[in-house]
């Protein structure tokens, strides 16, 4: 019997407008109504997240950062897990070419959340995640400038091809054991995100962490994503699900594929794993 559900927000739960269809949010309920955990799990800031918390019932609960930091339904932290700032300030050093890329995400309020060392507004690719978190952003050069505290992660963003360079660089690099990398691609768009986040930190970690908490084994757990940094959740989770829409490389490992997320497969993995009689 599945007990929690953990759902992956861009690409999954969200449709591609980024808004959530009702019958996710609908079938979200119902099975919040059977006793079932429902946790987003996600590679977004909470602030980032919150409009999406908003629309959903307040069960809901919420990993954030790639598995980072733990939030309750109210906001609250219940673990968090930043990187050090000295690994933050070997990574930048040791990558000079991907400098531009980069920026420092950090546990605060509001303001200067997210500091780059310079921020092109007229960067078509990076523009509209600029616009949707101006109050969020702050220059400050050099970006090593920034490490007063440990970071949550240090986020690189740019064109597919070049986020892989990254990616082969840092597990290059002779000191790559102290840091965890989780990667988004959105090859239609050509963008990636790169994370560098706490050693051991994954959506996968915080969700047994999650779990454990609850007393839920891993059996009873549905998992559904669609992105390279949902992968290590879908391999601990006892059920999982991709979406239609997925990355290729998640739909060659043998998982059920539900429909894509303009077509709320999120409701459709639910509706088959959980709500059906049949499944329960």
């Amino acid at each position: 019997m599945i007990r929690l559900v953990a759902i992956d927000l861009d690409g999954t739960l969200l449709d591609s407008r980024w808004q959530v269809p009702e019958a996710n949010r609908q079938t979200i309920g119902r099975a919040i109504e059977r006793g079932v955990h429902v946790v987003l799990v996600t590679g977004r800031r909470y602030d980032f997240t919150r409009s999406i918390i908003a629309c959903l019932p307040p069960a809901v609960g919420l990993i954030v950062n790639n598995g980072a930091l733990i939030k309750a339904s109210d906001g609250s932290t219940l673990l968090r897990r930043l990187l050090p700032e000295a690994v933050a300030r070997a990574v930048i050093e040791a990558t000079p070419q991907f400098r531009e890329n980069a920026a420092l995400v950090f546990d605060r309020p509001q303001a200067n959340q997210v500091v780059f060392e310079r921020i092109s507004w007229e960067d078509a690719l990076r523009r509209g995640y600029f616009e949707r978190n101006r109050p969020y952003l702050a220059e400050i050069s050099p970006l090593e400038a920034a490490l007063t505290e440990d970071p949550i992660q240090l986020m690189y963003t740019g064109p597919v091809d070049e986020m892989r360079r990254l990616v082969a660089a840092l597990g290059a690099l002779d000191f790559a054991s102290d840091f965890s990398v989780a990667v988004a691609e959105y090859e239609a768009r050509n963008f990636t995100l790169v994370d560098v986040i706490h050693r051991g930190c994954s959506k996968a970690s915080a969700l047994a962490e999650w779990a454990g908490r609850l007393g839920i084994r891993r059996d009873e757990i549905l998992a559904i994503g669609d992105n390279l940094n949902d992968r290590e959740m879908l391999e601990y989770a006892g059920q999982a699900v991709v979406m239609d829409n997925a990355v290729p490389e998640l739909k060659t490992l043998g998982w059920p594929v539900t429909g894509s997320n303009d077509e709320a497969g999120v409701a459709a993995a639910i509706e088959r794993y959980i709500l059906r009689d049949g499944n329960r």
